[in-house]
């Protein structure tokens, strides 16, 4: 139990080190170690998921992607297993983003469970604050096709965890009424 207390607290600390200059796209400009902290408190709070494994990789799961972080340094510092599960979870971005998007579609359903499980917490915070939080500049039609392209993503990993998916209908039915109101005062009712 202490040894797991530790390798939490020091990915916590590793990806705030990570991310220290990085602010979400929203209008308050949140600290962006807001994100993957979040995750893991969805995993652990709704998910039920006590797999500090899996705990650890949410608080690691954008560093390879969007920071400096190397996988070397992953491995070091968390081991093999952290290491593999963000690297499953991580896009490559060399590649187009509508590229990126098609294959985490395609991947989905041959994810392992632990990938599936943090998959699923990521985009359930994004869901969230993309409808409540949204980009500033993003526009009614971006938020509803990232919800459309979300939800073909969570398709390939059902089965994964029952509650992790309710949250997520849940989370998703809110979203697209409250898309759908904003359409409607945006006076885009009817095409």
């Amino acid at each position: 139990m202490h040894s797991d207390i530790s390798l939490f607290l020091k990915a916590i600390k590793f990806s705030a080190e990570k991310h220290r200059r990085q602010r979400r796209k929203d209008q308050q400009a949140s600290p962006y170690i807001n994100h993957p902290i979040e995750v893991a408190d969805i995993l652990w709070t709704i998910g039920n998921v006590n797999d500090v494994i899996v705990i650890v990789a949410a608080l690691l799961h954008d560093t390879i992607e969007d920071t400096d972080a190397t996988p070397d340094e992953l491995r070091i510092h968390f081991g093999e297993d952290v290491l593999a599960l963000v690297l499953e979870v991580s896009d490559d971005k060399n590649l187009p983003k509508p590229e990126r998007k098609r294959r985490q579609i395609e991947k989905a359903p041959f994810l392992s469970s632990r990938a599936r499980l943090l998959k699923l917490a990521d985009k359930i915070c994004n869901i969230r604050d993309i409808t409540y939080f949204p980009p500033q500049n993003w526009s009614w039609q971006r938020k509803f096709e990232y919800l459309e392209w979300a939800a073909s993503v969570i398709a390939g990993l059902r089965g994964v965890n029952r509650e992790l998916e309710i949250h997520f209908d849940e989370i998703m039915a809110a979203a697209q009424k409250k898309l759908a109101r904003e359409k409607d005062s945006a006076g885009h009712g009817h095409r």
